[in-house]
């Protein structure tokens, strides 16, 4: 008997979805009918790559970690394997921006304390004062409660505010755009917890990660560590990011994507023998078995109120922060600066306009002609919500003086680009975890319905990948208990 499953929303999680439909249906031998439904004009959500004036601009992401590998393994197996290109072997460091002067990262830091005594002790980007304050982490008792905790408190708590300031908050901002006060440890940094359980001191637990992982490597010199920034980790592909949702598209049955639908809701079937599910868009009425929603939490909200009220409100606990991305395109004559890493982040205690930015051309190849750099800056976020509000002109003036100050920028850039995303990051504040548990436990209750995306088990490409991939495989299972 012919089944029929719903995916709605195509950015990456829900692409990753309905792949792993089609294959697995095939595989079990389901006779199933895919259909895609996208809001927007386009597939692929925040993942957008365009091409201008001979420089390829991320709008998005830039970047895929392999240190969780579902996402390149995706990428090798629909053929993308020989795309991959990773970051480039010179200048493999960030900086931290106080002042108007851009620090280096201390090589063995990573995040939030030194696994390495020499460049900790030398390093200009912590006071006297802060580096003795971090030193007693080899003296303080660990926590045994088990409670969440934010990171702010955790760090304070461990590190003191300055490694707050100068490091935790700006590079975990980078990745989560949060609030380190709200931010749950426990959601999205747990070997940090495990490293106060099992060693007491953060100090110590990260020399002895620095020592495992440097004699495992050969000739004991790894680029990088566990202990400290790994830019090996980090993959594009040649012709931009695009490259995997425009593949995933390629590769989905005839005629399943459709772009411009907006779903409006779900409803549970009522005729008896027909689909358990109805998918409302804003013309059409669809019956499905199955139904996938790899949408933002609010918006999943939105779809099942009517059906599962405990859930939407469930989903709509999760907060959302916005962000924009500005890339700019220079003359490398015009910038003062060396550029001698990957990019640089900025503490909110500087109250720039900036978040971070990244040196794009350096850090991947292919990006700008030789004579060019392409810089993208990163603007908003949960501690700067107003930022996001800013005139095109206003926040492009606070850009270009931010870079002035800290880069020697001298000139206007060639080409300009601003992409704002409005609630497209999900904020783990304290008590997630059990949040996505009360989630997961309402939807449950829903046969033929699951959830994806970037609010449930990690922000990135590799976690919504897997988020995706993992509701495909509950909904084949569902799928073949009708049969």
């Amino acid at each position: 008997m012919r089944r029929r499953a719903v995916v709605v929303g195509a950015g990456i999680a829900g692409l990753a979805a309905a792949y792993r439909l089609d294959r697995l249906a095939s595989q079990r031998g389901l006779d199933l009918e895919l259909i895609v439904l996208e809001s927007g004009p386009r597939a692929g959500g925040v993942i957008e790559s365009s091409r201008r004036d001979d420089c390829l601009l991320e709008l998005g992401p830039d970047s895929i970690i392999t240190e969780k590998p579902w996402a390149r393994a995706l990428c090798e197996e629909i053929g993308l394997g020989e795309r991959i290109i990773g970051t480039s072997p010179n200048c493999r460091q960030s900086f931290v921006a106080l002042g108007n002067k851009l620090h280096p990262i201390p090589e063995g830091f990573y995040m939030m304390a030194p696994s390495r005594l020499t460049p900790f002790v030398l390093t200009r980007l912590f006071s006297p004062a802060g580096k003795a304050r971090m030193a007693l982490d080899l003296l303080l008792p660990r926590r045994t409660d088990g409670a969440d905790e934010s990171l702010g408190d955790f760090v304070r708590r461990r590190l003191g505010r300055e490694a707050l300031e100068r490091a935790a908050q700006p590079m975990v901002g980078g990745v989560y755009t949060a609030d380190p006060d709200k931010l749950s440890l426990r959601a999205t940094m747990p070997r940090f917890l495990e490293m106060e359980r099992k060693h007491r001191s953060l100090i110590v637990a990260m020399a002895a990660t620095r020592r495992r992982a440097m004699g495992s490597s050969a000739g004991g010199a790894a680029e990088g560590s566990a202990a400290g920034p790994r830019y090996s980790l980090f993959i594009s592909l040649d012709k931009g990011l695009s490259v995997l949702p425009e593949r995933l598209c390629e590769l989905l049955p005839a005629g399943a994507l459709r772009t411009g639908a907006m779903v409006e809701r779900i409803e549970r079937s009522e005729v008896p023998g027909t689909a358990r599910w109805v998918v409302q868009t804003l013309g059409e009425r669809i019956e499905a078995d199955a139904v996938c929603l790899a949408t933002p939490a609010h918006a999943s909200a939105r779809i099942v109120e009517s059906v599962a009220p405990e859930l939407a409100r469930s989903l709509n606990s999760i907060e959302y922060a916005s962000s924009a991305t500005v890339n700019l395109v220079y003359r490398r004559a015009d910038i003062a600066h060396a550029l001698d890493g990957f990019g640089f982040v900025v503490p909110a205690v500087e109250r720039r306009t900036l978040l971070a930015c990244t040196f794009s051309s350096i850090k991947y190849a292919g990006r700008a002609p030789s004579g060019k750099v392409l810089i993208r800056a990163f603007v908003g976020g949960a501690l700067f919500p107003e930022a996001c509000e800013m005139s095109d002109e206003a926040m492009t003036a606070g850009i270009r003086k931010d870079l002035g100050e800290l880069l020697g920028v001298r000139a206007q850039p060639s080409d300009l680009l601003i992409t704002r995303w409005p609630r497209s990051m999900p904020q783990y504040n304290v008590g997630h975890l059990g949040r996505v548990a009360h989630i997961d436990d309402e939807a449950s209750r829903l046969p033929g319905l699951a959830l994806a995306g970037a609010a449930f088990g990690g922000v990135g490409i590799p976690d919504s990948v897997r988020s995706g991939e993992a509701a495909a495989e509950r909904l084949v299972t569902s799928l073949g208990r009708l049969t």
